[in-house]
């Protein structure tokens, strides 16, 4: 990057995840790097829960197979208003205003692998909430719509979020995974010393998307405060042996996934298996989240630890270090996890337990000084600065992209 053509902006970055639990904004200071593209200091965090109504609303409709499109155009103009509210309430009790917003919208559907529709192959993604009611309230250029150009570019649309972690976490002598757990959960690969082309990113498969709809059905609740409800439980292992076995999570990368992978049906269906075991409304969300565990570790087994190993094959030094026995490899990596599930101590506990026999410690996002529910905001205000300024947001080596390309949209105030 040629930082004469770049300068530091403060910009406020806006996510509602898969979870749909609510809005985060992260008020970042962002200015041109060196070998890491860019510098991102969170100023601010602060989030904002959907009210309930809405929140039944967003998930009504990615879960709906028929709706009227009235209701739909509805839906995404008042998005754009409770975001531009939240972004408005942010910049106020940060006390510092953004020179632009960047605004991930909410995610309706996302369709990353083709099939065929109207005779061709089609794939898509589908974000709402209308930016132009964030330009009206702020007086300042807002970037949405993400998604779209990595995907007509090849890859999958996802995940966006390596080239944050690229820029903040990668490190020259540790080898870090990063780990998202939002609804869906996914890990960003650094080896020690990479290059932004050896990063390797993907959807390990559910994080709180099964766990949630679990909750939903079996008590009526939107999730499991604190993992209090799982730790009580006994997890059927048979069952989730059997579903992580399933052909989502033993297919290679690059593959993204979302509601239409593991939303109600596939919910339904686990519920059925475990109440086939004997399983109680405790047991069910004990499983559920122990799904969630077994299949991020087994995406670390087959995907992540043989991408470390081959990085470290190829760099002499680490070579000459790490040569007398794996172990010696896993010990250098870190595993750096960040999102709403970072507060359900059980899954914590069950994932510190499953990369302990891999020898990969755990720690949190917040253990580097990063709020846990602030990294994917934070992650949209540096891919709305890149946009900005006419720069590739995109790592095709995480979303399978035939090139780098600019992504989103500009609304002009």
């Amino acid at each position: 990057m040629n930082s004469k053509k770049t300068k530091a902006m403060i910009v406020a970055g806006v996510m509602s995840g898969t979870s749909a639990d609510g809005v985060d904004v992260a008020i970042c200071r962002i200015s041109p790097g060196n070998e890491a593209i860019a510098r991102v200091k969170v100023l601010y965090h602060r989030a904002t829960p959907y009210p309930a109504r809405l929140r039944r609303a967003v998930l009504s409709a990615m879960d709906a197979k028929c709706m009227k499109v009235s209701e739909l155009a509805r839906l995404s103009w008042r998005l754009g208003e409770v975001y531009a509210k939240a972004v408005e309430v942010a910049a106020r009790e940060c006390g510092v205003r953004p020179q632009l917003v960047a605004c991930h919208g909410q995610t309706i559907y996302h369709q990353g692998v083709a099939s065929r529709y109207l005779g061709a192959p089609v794939r898509c993604t589908w974000q709402i909430g209308e930016a132009s009611m964030i330009v009206e309230r702020m007086g300042v250029p807002v970037v949405s719509d993400f998604r779209p150009a990595d995907l007509a570019a090849g890859g999958q649309g996802a995940p966006l979020v390596p080239m944050f972690d690229f820029c903040v976490y990668r490190d020259t002598r540790k080898s870090r995974i990063l780990l998202n757990l939002g609804g869906i959960a996914n890990v960003t690969v650094l080896p020690a010393g990479c290059a932004a082309e050896g990063v390797l990113a993907f959807d390990t498969g559910p994080a709180n998307m099964v766990i949630d709809g679990c909750m939903n059905h079996v008590y009526g609740r939107g999730f499991d405060a604190g993992g209090r409800v799982a730790k009580r439980g006994s997890v059927m292992v048979r069952v989730v042996d059997r579903f992580a076995a399933g052909g989502y999570f033993s297919a290679p990368p690059p593959k993204s996934c979302g509601r239409e992978e593991f939303g109600e049906a596939f919910v339904a269906r686990f519920i059925a298996a475990c109440e086939r075991e004997g399983a109680g409304k405790e047991d069910v969300i004990a499983s559920a989240t122990a799904l969630t565990a077994k299949t991020i570790a087994g995406a670390y087994i087959r995907f992540c630890e043989p991408c470390l190993k081959q990085s470290a094959k190829q760099n002499a030094k680490q070579r000459a270090e790490h040569a007398k026995r794996d172990a010696a490899v896993a010990a250098s990596i870190e595993l750096i996890a960040a999102g709403g599930g970072v507060r359900n101590r059980t899954l914590m506990q069950m994932l510190a337990e499953e990369f302990a026999a891999l020898h990969v410690r755990v720690h949190t996002s917040e253990d580097t000084g990063l709020a846990a529910g602030a990294k994917e905001a934070a992650a949209f205000a540096l891919l709305g600065w890149l946009t900005w300024h006419g720069l590739p947001g995109n790592l095709p080596s995480a979303t399978g992209a035939k090139r780098a390309v600019v992504l989103g949209k500009v609304s002009l105030a």
